[in-house]
């Protein structure tokens, strides 16, 4: 019996909360796309690797938010690298989790006159990126973080959300 390879990328999606279903139907698809352009746009190669995006509620994110960055509040996007090299023990290295907040998310969409899908994408492109080791805490971090981030969204067919263009229509949707 042969065994196929395993994807190089899998990408494990738990709706945790029911309102993504409602409100980005083809959520978990759109997920494992922004994931694998986050790794093309970085050029890293993803063999044997395994990202976990849950897709939850604000509760859930504010929990989190609250005992690991000590922050009682919701956000949009929090990632949590994995521990081990082969976490999985079966030659899978589990790279981490991405956890999304449908209540954060779709205000930010609504507020930025984004639709709710182009911004989880833009979400599962970030905490990927942060996954992969980028960071934007110093101003040259974001500047690069954000440049990789618009290569991603680029490939998804999403415009920048970091252009002036873009910057500017969200001050008029507001």
């Amino acid at each position: 019996m042969v065994v196929p390879p395993a994807d190089p990328l899998s990408v494990v999606v738990d709706p945790r909360c029911s309102a993504w279903m409602r409100l980005v139907p083809d959520a978990a698809e759109r997920c494992r796309s922004a994931a694998m352009a986050a790794f093309g746009a970085a050029g890293v190669m993803s063999a044997h690797t395994e990202v976990s995006v849950v897709l939850a509620d604000d509760i859930f994110i504010q929990s989190l938010n609250k005992d690991w960055r000590h922050q009682d509040r919701p956000t949009n996007v929090l990632a949590f690298p994995g521990d081990a090299p082969d976490s999985l023990g079966d030659g899978v290295k589990l790279l981490g989790d991405i956890v999304i907040a449908s209540g954060v998310v779709q205000r930010e969409a609504v507020d930025e006159g984004r639709p709710v899908g182009d911004l989880l994408a833009h979400m599962v492109v970030h905490g990927t990126l942060h996954l992969l080791g980028y960071d934007h805490l110093a101003e040259d971090e974001a500047v690069e973080m954000e440049e990789l981030e618009t290569k991603a969204l680029a490939v998804l067919g999403i415009s920048d959300p970091y252009s002036t263009e873009q910057i500017q229509a969200r001050r008029f949707n507001r």
